[in-house]
């Protein structure tokens, strides 16, 4: 069997009133992330580390943001087609770790749902997917509120 890592990260733009989707599901905010998909910052950091694992380049070169075809598209859609992506050189998915960065709103209550919704997604068990939260204690764009981070690293496998 053959293992690869991979690590991604996105960033986006908060704005009032916009939708607030993250790993999945839309939570209630004030604010909303931009982009010209739903701007779900965890799922894009989870197919950038994906796509990155297997050496398929980045979600850009695949879902690009000058394609009309992705404009407000639902992340998890996305991410269904990175996964059917990475299959097609015999990948699968061994497990995700992910951390998100944003002040606000608190969302721990909320990650087991994210585990489910984002399992379904990709075919794997909820177990198999680590979601953690962490503030910036109130320092750069983060901390301020004007923007929200999402790291994620995966391990994908090969039976040859």
């Amino acid at each position: 069997m053959k293992i690869r890592v991979g690590f991604g990260y996105d960033v986006h733009q908060l704005a009032e009133g916009r939708d607030f989707w993250l790993g999945g599901i839309q939570i209630p905010h004030t604010k909303g992330a931009v982009g010209h998909s739903d701007a779900d910052v965890l799922i894009h950091a989870i197919c950038d580390a994906l796509l990155g694992a297997a050496n398929m380049r980045d979600i850009g070169f695949h879902f690009p943001d000058t394609n009309q075809a992705y404009k407000g598209i639902d992340s998890k859609k996305l991410l269904g087609r990175t996964v059917e992506i990475i299959t097609t050189k015999g990948y699968s998915i061994g497990n995700i770790d992910a951390t998100i960065s944003l002040q606000s709103p608190k969302i721990k209550d909320r990650i087991p749902e994210m585990q489910s919704i984002l399992a379904k997604v990709m075919n794997i068990t909820s177990d198999d997917i680590s979601i953690k939260a962490t503030t910036t204690e109130r320092l750069g764009f983060v901390g301020n509120e004007t923007g929200i981070a999402a790291y994620a690293t995966v391990l994908i496998e090969k039976n040859n």
